[in-house]
């Protein structure tokens, strides 16, 4: 929604220092799983977004919370391991397993092997606890769509019987704890997302106003046969604090 692979949408970054400039308090909630929270900051920083390294919550930080002093066996990115801080990352005899994202490198290819693909059956098999940080089907890149984490989630899922907890967007947690960090009301919040099919279906489950924008990973025929309709439909991030000023002063259509 504010960038793709490294490109920032244009007029993106203006939008959230306008959100600034009027008053509205920001939370940015990523399911990237793949990118450690403080060079994922730098990185916004460096594309003009202006942002706090605590303004961004991200899946490896819900993970740390949740699986706190466990053994783990976690199939995620490398560069993410720093921030699942205070969990014991374990090859075999592990009381948890955690699935996380892919990125455009070639270490999907290790992180995914049948080999660490079949210890993790093992293990949900001899009852350890199965989590992932996202069940994304895939993501927009420069290059086209690109397969996600979510197709290896599902793939365990289907072999084992099991159905993973979901730590990122769209589990309720998740969102509780953007409103937590905002202190804010569901119903007085907005999600703004490029994601139809889980990110305005968790957040009007959980309450909240939704946007979603046609850039990013959108697509009409998403949106056409969604069973959870947005709020309101904005061309980009750009358009968006224009439309949240007409729906607050009333002058929004209907």
């Amino acid at each position: 929604m504010l960038h793709v692979s490294g490109q920032p949408i244009p007029g993106s970054a203006d939008a959230v220092a306008e959100l600034r400039r009027v008053g509205h308090a920001l939370r940015f909630v990523t399911n990237n799983s793949t990118v450690p929270r403080a060079r994922l900051a730098e990185e916004l920083r460096a594309m003009s977004f202006e942002l706090e390294d605590d303004e961004l919550q991200t899946t490896p930080g819900a993970a740390s919370r949740e699986l706190q002093g466990k053994r783990v066996l976690a199939l995620v990115m490398a560069g993410i391991v720093p921030d699942l801080d205070g969990l014991e990352l374990v090859g075999d005899h592990a009381d948890a397993v955690l699935v996380g994202g892919c990125d455009e490198t070639l270490e999907p290819n290790q992180v995914f092997s049948y080999m660490n693909m079949g210890r993790a059956f093992s293990e949900i098999e001899m009852g350890a606890s199965f989590y992932c940080l996202h069940k994304n089907k895939w993501w927009q890149t420069s290059r086209g769509p690109m397969l996600d984490g979510g197709a290896f989630v599902a793939g365990l899922e289907y072999a084992t019987g099991v159905e993973a907890t979901v730590l990122g967007k769209p589990s309720p947690s998740y969102f509780a704890a953007a409103l937590d960090a905002l202190d804010a009301e569901p119903e007085r919040t907005w999600l703004v997302t490029d994601d139809v099919e889980a990110d305005i279906r968790g957040a009007r489950l959980f309450g909240m106003r939704t946007a979603l924008v046609r850039t990013g990973k959108f697509r009409p025929e998403a949106l056409e046969s969604a069973a959870n309709m947005p709020d309101i439909v904005a061309s980009s991030l750009a358009q968006f604090p224009e439309l949240l000023h007409q729906d607050l002063t009333g002058e929004m259509e209907r």
